[in-house]
Protein backbone atom coordinates (compact mmCIF):
# COMPACT_ATOMS: atom_id res chain seq x y z
CA UNK A 1 0.00 0.00 0.00
CA UNK A 2 1.16 3.45 -0.55
CA UNK A 3 1.03 6.17 1.07
CA UNK A 4 0.79 9.93 -0.32
CA UNK A 5 2.57 12.29 1.75
CA UNK A 6 0.16 14.33 3.81
CA UNK A 7 -2.53 12.02 2.74
CA UNK A 8 -3.37 12.02 6.11
CA UNK A 9 -3.15 15.75 7.42
CA UNK A 10 -4.96 17.70 10.10
CA UNK A 11 -6.72 19.72 7.06
CA UNK A 12 -7.54 16.99 5.03
CA UNK A 13 -9.42 14.97 7.97
CA UNK A 14 -11.09 18.28 8.86
CA UNK A 15 -12.11 18.94 5.33
CA UNK A 16 -13.84 14.99 5.33
CA UNK A 17 -15.35 15.00 8.39
CA UNK A 18 -16.66 18.62 9.12
CA UNK A 19 -20.08 20.26 6.98
CA UNK A 20 -19.68 21.07 3.77
CA UNK A 21 -22.63 23.92 3.93
CA UNK A 22 -21.94 27.49 5.47
CA UNK A 23 -25.41 26.46 7.73
CA UNK A 24 -23.62 23.53 8.94
CA UNK A 25 -20.08 24.62 9.91
CA UNK A 26 -22.19 28.18 11.33
CA UNK A 27 -23.34 25.83 13.49
CA UNK A 28 -20.86 24.02 14.10
CA UNK A 29 -18.95 27.01 15.74
CA UNK A 30 -21.99 27.55 17.89
CA UNK A 31 -22.29 24.36 18.91
CA UNK A 32 -18.89 23.50 20.14
CA UNK A 33 -18.45 26.40 22.00
CA UNK A 34 -21.82 25.86 23.73
CA UNK A 35 -20.67 22.42 24.48
CA UNK A 36 -17.71 23.56 26.05
CA UNK A 37 -19.21 25.77 28.66
CA UNK A 38 -21.87 23.82 29.73
CA UNK A 39 -19.54 21.37 29.98
CA UNK A 40 -17.01 23.17 32.12
CA UNK A 41 -20.29 24.44 34.24
CA UNK A 42 -21.34 21.18 34.87
CA UNK A 43 -17.66 20.26 35.66
CA UNK A 44 -17.29 23.10 38.19
CA UNK A 45 -20.88 22.13 39.80
CA UNK A 46 -20.80 18.39 39.68
CA UNK A 47 -16.91 18.67 40.65
CA UNK A 48 -16.75 20.95 43.62
CA UNK A 49 -20.28 21.78 44.76
CA UNK A 50 -21.93 18.84 44.09
CA UNK A 51 -19.26 16.88 45.82
CA UNK A 52 -19.03 19.05 48.64
CA UNK A 53 -22.70 18.57 49.35
CA UNK A 54 -22.57 14.77 48.99
CA UNK A 55 -19.86 14.63 51.52
CA UNK A 56 -21.44 16.37 54.18
CA UNK A 57 -25.11 14.61 53.33
CA UNK A 58 -23.65 11.27 53.10
CA UNK A 59 -21.54 12.18 56.34
CA UNK A 60 -24.12 13.25 58.74
CA UNK A 61 -26.10 10.05 58.27
CA UNK A 62 -23.62 8.00 58.80
CA UNK A 63 -23.05 9.71 62.18
CA UNK A 64 -26.97 9.80 63.00
CA UNK A 65 -26.47 5.99 62.07
CA UNK A 66 -23.07 5.18 64.22
CA UNK A 67 -24.63 7.18 66.68
CA UNK A 68 -27.74 4.73 67.32
CA UNK A 69 -25.43 1.95 67.41
CA UNK A 70 -22.86 3.08 69.64
CA UNK A 71 -25.43 3.38 71.97
CA UNK A 72 -27.65 0.19 71.61
CA UNK A 73 -23.73 -1.09 71.79
CA UNK A 74 -23.49 0.63 75.16
CA UNK A 75 -26.55 -0.44 76.93
CA UNK A 76 -28.46 -3.54 74.77
CA UNK A 77 -30.94 -3.01 77.36
CA UNK A 78 -32.70 0.46 76.32
CA UNK A 79 -32.49 -0.55 72.88
CA UNK A 80 -35.99 -0.11 72.40
CA UNK A 81 -36.20 3.32 74.15
CA UNK A 82 -32.78 4.33 72.18
CA UNK A 83 -34.45 3.52 68.75
CA UNK A 84 -37.39 5.58 69.58
CA UNK A 85 -35.79 8.62 70.04
CA UNK A 86 -33.82 8.67 67.52
CA UNK A 87 -36.33 7.62 64.97
CA UNK A 88 -38.39 10.94 66.50
CA UNK A 89 -35.30 13.26 66.52
CA UNK A 90 -33.73 11.59 63.21
CA UNK A 91 -37.11 10.98 61.08
CA UNK A 92 -35.81 7.50 60.66
CA UNK A 93 -37.95 4.42 61.02
CA UNK A 94 -36.01 1.70 62.62
CA UNK A 95 -36.53 -2.07 62.92
CA UNK A 96 -34.71 -4.55 65.26
CA UNK A 97 -34.66 -8.45 63.17
CA UNK A 98 -33.41 -10.95 65.57
CA UNK A 99 -31.77 -13.67 64.80
CA UNK A 100 -30.77 -12.43 61.32
CA UNK A 101 -27.99 -12.23 59.45
CA UNK A 102 -26.95 -9.77 56.74
CA UNK A 103 -28.19 -11.06 52.87
CA UNK A 104 -26.17 -10.19 49.78
CA UNK A 105 -27.73 -7.10 48.25
CA UNK A 106 -27.23 -5.88 44.13
CA UNK A 107 -24.75 -3.00 43.29
CA UNK A 108 -26.23 0.13 43.59
CA UNK A 109 -27.56 1.89 40.89
CA UNK A 110 -27.62 5.76 41.71
CA UNK A 111 -26.58 8.68 39.88
CA UNK A 112 -24.02 11.02 41.71
CA UNK A 113 -21.31 10.24 44.13
CA UNK A 114 -23.95 9.48 46.87
CA UNK A 115 -23.58 5.85 47.30
CA UNK A 116 -19.67 5.96 47.41
CA UNK A 117 -19.41 8.91 50.10
CA UNK A 118 -22.12 6.99 52.39
CA UNK A 119 -20.53 3.15 52.14
CA UNK A 120 -17.33 5.36 52.75
CA UNK A 121 -18.78 7.19 56.17
CA UNK A 122 -20.52 4.40 57.14
CA UNK A 123 -17.34 2.05 57.13
CA UNK A 124 -15.61 4.60 59.41
CA UNK A 125 -18.74 5.44 61.84
CA UNK A 126 -19.75 1.92 62.25
CA UNK A 127 -16.77 -0.19 62.66
CA UNK A 128 -19.04 -3.29 61.47
CA UNK A 129 -20.62 -5.14 58.48
CA UNK A 130 -23.50 -2.98 56.68
CA UNK A 131 -25.01 -3.12 53.50
CA UNK A 132 -27.22 -0.59 51.70
CA UNK A 133 -30.65 -0.91 49.94
CA UNK A 134 -30.52 1.37 47.65
CA UNK A 135 -34.23 -0.43 45.48
CA UNK A 136 -36.38 -0.77 48.21
CA UNK A 137 -38.64 1.93 48.14
CA UNK A 138 -38.96 5.16 45.90
CA UNK A 139 -38.47 7.31 49.20
CA UNK A 140 -36.12 5.71 51.42
CA UNK A 141 -32.95 3.64 51.49
CA UNK A 142 -32.38 1.14 54.01
CA UNK A 143 -29.54 0.38 56.12
CA UNK A 144 -28.73 -3.21 57.85
CA UNK A 145 -26.41 -2.98 60.35
CA UNK A 146 -25.27 -6.63 61.90
CA UNK A 147 -25.83 -6.65 65.53
CA UNK A 148 -23.85 -9.23 67.61
CA UNK A 149 -28.05 -11.24 68.33
CA UNK A 150 -29.63 -10.28 64.80
CA UNK A 151 -29.94 -6.78 62.27
CA UNK A 152 -31.10 -3.35 62.90
CA UNK A 153 -32.89 -2.20 59.65
CA UNK A 154 -32.59 1.85 59.20
CA UNK A 155 -35.13 3.50 56.93
CA UNK A 156 -33.49 6.76 56.15
CA UNK A 157 -35.83 9.46 53.50
CA UNK A 158 -34.02 9.93 50.31
CA UNK A 159 -34.36 13.81 50.55
CA UNK A 160 -31.60 13.69 53.28
CA UNK A 161 -29.19 13.21 50.71
CA UNK A 162 -30.16 14.21 47.89
CA UNK A 163 -30.72 18.08 46.76
CA UNK A 164 -33.46 19.02 44.70
CA UNK A 165 -31.14 21.76 42.99
CA UNK A 166 -29.19 19.16 41.46
CA UNK A 167 -31.41 18.43 39.03
CA UNK A 168 -33.34 21.53 38.88
CA UNK A 169 -29.34 22.36 37.90
CA UNK A 170 -29.24 19.84 35.11
CA UNK A 171 -32.41 20.61 33.69
CA UNK A 172 -31.35 24.67 33.44
CA UNK A 173 -28.54 23.61 32.13
CA UNK A 174 -29.22 21.37 28.94
CA UNK A 175 -32.54 23.70 28.69
CA UNK A 176 -30.83 26.62 28.01
CA UNK A 177 -28.32 25.26 25.56
CA UNK A 178 -31.18 23.55 23.71
CA UNK A 179 -32.80 27.22 23.55
CA UNK A 180 -29.63 28.92 22.63
CA UNK A 181 -28.81 26.41 19.87
CA UNK A 182 -32.22 26.39 18.74
CA UNK A 183 -32.33 30.51 18.41
CA UNK A 184 -28.63 30.19 16.71
CA UNK A 185 -29.96 27.55 14.36
CA UNK A 186 -33.01 29.80 12.99
CA UNK A 187 -30.89 32.80 12.83
CA UNK A 188 -28.33 31.14 10.96
CA UNK A 189 -30.84 29.67 8.54
CA UNK A 190 -32.18 32.94 7.84
CA UNK A 191 -28.89 34.77 7.42
CA UNK A 192 -27.91 31.51 5.03
CA UNK A 193 -31.35 32.00 2.94
CA UNK A 194 -30.38 35.14 1.79
CA UNK A 195 -26.82 34.41 1.05
CA UNK A 196 -28.30 30.86 -1.15
CA UNK A 197 -31.15 33.38 -3.27
CA UNK A 198 -28.37 35.47 -4.15
CA UNK A 199 -26.01 32.43 -5.05
CA UNK A 200 -29.50 31.27 -7.36
CA UNK A 201 -29.92 34.42 -8.64
CA UNK A 202 -26.57 34.80 -9.60
CA UNK A 203 -26.63 31.40 -11.28
CA UNK A 204 -29.89 31.82 -12.90
CA UNK A 205 -28.63 35.59 -14.56
CA UNK A 206 -25.23 33.85 -15.81
CA UNK A 207 -27.30 31.75 -17.66
CA UNK A 208 -29.36 34.35 -19.23
CA UNK A 209 -32.57 34.31 -17.09
CA UNK A 210 -33.75 37.50 -15.71
CA UNK A 211 -35.79 36.71 -12.93
CA UNK A 212 -36.09 40.38 -11.14
CA UNK A 213 -34.14 41.96 -8.76
CA UNK A 214 -33.45 40.20 -5.42
CA UNK A 215 -35.01 41.25 -1.91
CA UNK A 216 -32.06 42.29 0.21
CA UNK A 217 -32.66 40.47 3.69
CA UNK A 218 -30.56 39.27 6.64
CA UNK A 219 -27.69 40.79 8.01
CA UNK A 220 -26.17 44.39 7.06
CA UNK A 221 -23.31 42.18 4.81
CA UNK A 222 -25.87 39.98 3.13
CA UNK A 223 -28.14 42.93 2.35
CA UNK A 224 -25.18 45.25 0.66
CA UNK A 225 -24.41 41.77 -1.09
CA UNK A 226 -27.62 42.04 -2.52
CA UNK A 227 -27.59 45.36 -3.30
CA UNK A 228 -24.47 44.77 -4.80
CA UNK A 229 -25.84 42.63 -6.95
CA UNK A 230 -28.87 44.18 -8.25
CA UNK A 231 -27.26 47.22 -9.23
CA UNK A 232 -24.61 44.98 -10.84
CA UNK A 233 -28.03 43.17 -12.82
CA UNK A 234 -29.41 46.59 -13.67
CA UNK A 235 -26.25 47.43 -14.83
CA UNK A 236 -25.66 44.22 -17.06
CA UNK A 237 -28.96 44.59 -18.63
CA UNK A 238 -28.57 48.22 -19.08
CA UNK A 239 -24.61 47.28 -21.12
CA UNK A 240 -26.64 44.40 -23.36
CA UNK A 241 -29.88 46.91 -24.24
CA UNK A 242 -27.21 49.77 -25.18
CA UNK A 243 -25.02 47.14 -27.33
CA UNK A 244 -28.11 45.90 -29.19
CA UNK A 245 -29.64 49.04 -29.83
CA UNK A 246 -25.76 50.41 -30.83
CA UNK A 247 -25.69 47.27 -33.49
CA UNK A 248 -29.33 48.34 -34.33
CA UNK A 249 -28.51 52.03 -35.07
CA UNK A 250 -25.19 50.78 -37.12
CA UNK A 251 -26.53 48.71 -38.97
CA UNK A 252 -29.12 50.93 -40.22
CA UNK A 253 -27.31 54.05 -40.06
CA UNK A 254 -25.08 52.51 -42.54
CA UNK A 255 -27.18 51.50 -45.32
CA UNK A 256 -27.27 55.40 -46.33
CA UNK A 257 -23.67 56.26 -47.38
CA UNK A 258 -23.08 52.44 -48.71
CA UNK A 259 -26.56 53.11 -50.49
CA UNK A 260 -25.27 56.57 -51.99
CA UNK A 261 -21.76 54.84 -52.41
CA UNK A 262 -23.19 52.03 -54.85
CA UNK A 263 -25.57 54.77 -56.79
CA UNK A 264 -22.32 56.90 -56.93
CA UNK A 265 -20.01 53.97 -58.25
CA UNK A 266 -23.33 52.88 -60.66
CA UNK A 267 -23.41 56.47 -62.32
CA UNK A 268 -19.90 56.30 -62.82
CA UNK A 269 -19.88 54.83 -66.18
CA UNK A 270 -21.80 57.52 -67.30
CA UNK A 271 -20.58 60.08 -65.73
CA UNK A 272 -16.62 59.74 -65.79
CA UNK A 273 -15.67 62.65 -63.39
CA UNK A 274 -18.19 61.24 -60.71
CA UNK A 275 -18.89 62.55 -57.53
CA UNK A 276 -15.97 62.45 -55.51
CA UNK A 277 -16.74 65.16 -52.91
CA UNK A 278 -19.60 63.30 -52.40
CA UNK A 279 -18.43 59.98 -51.47
CA UNK A 280 -15.22 61.24 -49.69
CA UNK A 281 -18.19 62.80 -47.04
CA UNK A 282 -19.97 59.51 -47.32
CA UNK A 283 -16.27 57.85 -46.49
CA UNK A 284 -16.23 60.01 -43.63
CA UNK A 285 -19.13 59.73 -42.29
CA UNK A 286 -19.23 55.89 -42.25
CA UNK A 287 -15.69 56.32 -40.08
CA UNK A 288 -17.07 58.68 -37.77
CA UNK A 289 -19.88 56.30 -37.44
CA UNK A 290 -17.42 53.46 -36.69
CA UNK A 291 -15.41 55.65 -34.56
CA UNK A 292 -18.30 55.73 -32.42
CA UNK A 293 -18.81 52.58 -32.45
CA UNK A 294 -15.93 51.17 -31.09
CA UNK A 295 -15.44 54.53 -28.56
CA UNK A 296 -18.82 52.89 -27.49
CA UNK A 297 -18.05 48.89 -27.64
CA UNK A 298 -14.92 50.19 -26.16
CA UNK A 299 -16.56 51.41 -23.03
CA UNK A 300 -14.15 51.16 -19.88
CA UNK A 301 -11.39 48.84 -21.58
CA UNK A 302 -8.63 47.47 -19.65
CA UNK A 303 -7.81 50.91 -17.38
CA UNK A 304 -7.79 50.20 -14.04
CA UNK A 305 -9.16 52.27 -11.47
CA UNK A 306 -7.03 54.45 -9.30
CA UNK A 307 -6.56 57.39 -7.00
CA UNK A 308 -6.95 60.69 -8.78
CA UNK A 309 -7.12 64.06 -8.55
CA UNK A 310 -10.48 65.50 -9.89
CA UNK A 311 -9.69 68.91 -9.59
CA UNK A 312 -6.25 68.88 -11.61
CA UNK A 313 -8.33 66.55 -14.16
CA UNK A 314 -10.74 68.90 -14.25
CA UNK A 315 -8.89 71.57 -15.04
CA UNK A 316 -7.06 69.86 -17.84
CA UNK A 317 -10.26 69.04 -19.68
CA UNK A 318 -10.84 72.84 -19.24
CA UNK A 319 -7.90 73.66 -20.96
CA UNK A 320 -8.15 70.97 -24.23
CA UNK A 321 -12.22 72.37 -24.72
CA UNK A 322 -10.64 75.94 -24.81
CA UNK A 323 -8.46 74.61 -27.41
CA UNK A 324 -11.32 73.32 -29.21
CA UNK A 325 -13.57 76.50 -29.22
CA UNK A 326 -15.10 76.38 -26.21
CA UNK A 327 -15.98 79.19 -24.02
CA UNK A 328 -15.50 77.43 -20.53
CA UNK A 329 -14.67 78.37 -17.03
CA UNK A 330 -13.78 75.68 -14.34
CA UNK A 331 -14.37 76.16 -10.63
CA UNK A 332 -12.74 73.37 -8.39
CA UNK A 333 -11.43 73.03 -4.40
CA UNK A 334 -7.76 73.27 -4.30
CA UNK A 335 -7.46 69.01 -3.86
CA UNK A 336 -10.48 66.55 -4.84
CA UNK A 337 -9.28 63.11 -5.18
CA UNK A 338 -11.74 59.59 -6.40
CA UNK A 339 -10.69 56.75 -7.20
CA UNK A 340 -11.62 55.98 -10.57
CA UNK A 341 -10.21 55.43 -14.30
CA UNK A 342 -9.05 58.68 -15.16
CA UNK A 343 -9.10 58.25 -18.87
CA UNK A 344 -12.61 56.89 -19.14
CA UNK A 345 -14.06 59.10 -16.78
CA UNK A 346 -11.85 61.94 -19.29
CA UNK A 347 -13.92 60.63 -21.93
CA UNK A 348 -17.45 60.56 -20.20
CA UNK A 349 -16.70 64.47 -19.03
CA UNK A 350 -15.69 65.46 -22.77
CA UNK A 351 -18.85 64.22 -24.08
CA UNK A 352 -20.88 66.11 -21.92
CA UNK A 353 -18.58 69.03 -22.25
CA UNK A 354 -19.33 68.62 -26.53
CA UNK A 355 -22.79 68.07 -25.82
CA UNK A 356 -23.18 71.48 -24.20
CA UNK A 357 -20.66 73.37 -26.61
CA UNK A 358 -23.28 72.43 -29.74
CA UNK A 359 -25.99 74.21 -28.31
CA UNK A 360 -24.49 77.14 -25.98
CA UNK A 361 -22.05 79.84 -26.12
CA UNK A 362 -21.01 79.57 -22.13
CA UNK A 363 -19.83 76.37 -20.23
CA UNK A 364 -19.36 76.40 -16.30
CA UNK A 365 -17.57 73.59 -15.47
CA UNK A 366 -17.65 72.93 -10.93
CA UNK A 367 -17.08 70.07 -8.37
CA UNK A 368 -17.80 69.91 -4.86
CA UNK A 369 -17.17 66.86 -2.23
CA UNK A 370 -20.44 65.81 -0.77
CA UNK A 371 -20.16 64.30 2.89
CA UNK A 372 -17.39 62.12 3.56
CA UNK A 373 -18.21 59.80 0.06
CA UNK A 374 -19.73 61.78 -2.87
CA UNK A 375 -18.49 64.30 -4.90
CA UNK A 376 -20.29 66.05 -7.77
CA UNK A 377 -19.22 67.27 -10.83
CA UNK A 378 -21.72 69.59 -12.39
CA UNK A 379 -21.47 71.26 -16.27
CA UNK A 380 -24.13 73.75 -16.73
CA UNK A 381 -24.31 76.10 -19.67
CA UNK A 382 -26.73 78.90 -21.02
CA UNK A 383 -28.04 76.86 -23.98
CA UNK A 384 -31.94 76.96 -25.03
CA UNK A 385 -32.18 73.80 -22.32
CA UNK A 386 -34.30 71.05 -22.78
CA UNK A 387 -37.76 69.76 -21.27
CA UNK A 388 -37.82 67.61 -18.49
CA UNK A 389 -40.18 64.66 -20.78
CA UNK A 390 -37.04 64.81 -23.04
CA UNK A 391 -33.90 64.44 -21.01
CA UNK A 392 -33.83 60.67 -20.28
CA UNK A 393 -33.81 60.48 -24.48
CA UNK A 394 -31.09 62.35 -24.98
CA UNK A 395 -29.36 59.26 -22.96
CA UNK A 396 -30.21 56.45 -25.69
CA UNK A 397 -28.34 55.55 -28.59
CA UNK A 398 -29.30 56.57 -31.75
CA UNK A 399 -32.15 57.78 -30.69
CA UNK A 400 -34.18 60.07 -33.59
CA UNK A 401 -36.07 61.63 -31.15
CA UNK A 402 -33.25 62.87 -29.13
CA UNK A 403 -33.15 66.98 -29.14
CA UNK A 404 -29.51 67.86 -30.96
CA UNK A 405 -30.15 64.86 -33.47
CA UNK A 406 -28.70 61.01 -33.09
CA UNK A 407 -25.75 59.96 -31.60
CA UNK A 408 -23.75 58.19 -28.88
CA UNK A 409 -22.15 60.64 -26.81
CA UNK A 410 -24.50 61.24 -24.10
CA UNK A 411 -24.80 56.90 -23.87
CA UNK A 412 -20.89 56.56 -23.68
CA UNK A 413 -21.05 59.00 -20.58
CA UNK A 414 -23.69 57.70 -18.74
CA UNK A 415 -22.32 54.00 -19.32
CA UNK A 416 -18.47 54.92 -17.96
CA UNK A 417 -19.99 57.16 -15.10
CA UNK A 418 -22.49 53.86 -14.16
CA UNK A 419 -19.50 51.81 -14.17
CA UNK A 420 -18.25 53.98 -11.93
CA UNK A 421 -20.56 52.99 -9.10
CA UNK A 422 -22.14 56.63 -10.04
CA UNK A 423 -24.88 58.26 -11.49
CA UNK A 424 -25.68 61.24 -13.97
CA UNK A 425 -28.67 63.28 -13.62
CA UNK A 426 -29.93 66.25 -16.28
CA UNK A 427 -31.75 69.64 -14.34
CA UNK A 428 -32.31 72.94 -14.67
CA UNK A 429 -28.82 75.27 -15.35
CA UNK A 430 -28.76 78.94 -13.25
CA UNK A 431 -27.29 80.17 -16.78
CA UNK A 432 -30.87 79.24 -18.11
CA UNK A 433 -29.89 76.45 -20.12
CA UNK A 434 -29.27 72.72 -19.03
CA UNK A 435 -26.99 71.47 -16.01
CA UNK A 436 -25.61 67.67 -16.16
CA UNK A 437 -24.84 66.70 -12.61
CA UNK A 438 -22.65 63.57 -12.16
CA UNK A 439 -22.70 62.23 -8.74
CA UNK A 440 -19.20 59.87 -8.15
CA UNK A 441 -18.06 57.68 -5.18
CA UNK A 442 -15.22 58.81 -3.55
Amino acid sequence: MKFRPGGFSADAVLRRFLPRSLFGRSLLIVLIPLVLLQAVALEIFYGSHLNELSRRLAGGVAGEVGFIIDEIQRDPKIQTQIIQQADSHFNFSTTFLPGETLRRLPPPDEPGPVDDDLAKNLTTDLHRKFNVAWNTAPSFIRINVQMPDGVISIDVPRKRLYIGEFYIFLFWLFGTALIVFSVAALFLRNQVRGIARLARAAEAFGMGRDDGPIKPEGAIEVRRAATAFNRMRDRLRRFLEQRTTMLAGVSHDLRTPLTRLRLALAMMEETPSGDLAGMTGDVEEMEKLIGMYLAFARGEGTEQAAPTDVALLLEDITITARRAGASISCTTPDTLFATLRPEAMRRALNNLIENARRHADNILLSAAQIGERTITITIDDDGPGIPPEQRESLFLPFESNAPGGIGLGLAIARDIIGAHGGNIRLTDSPLGGLRAVVELPV
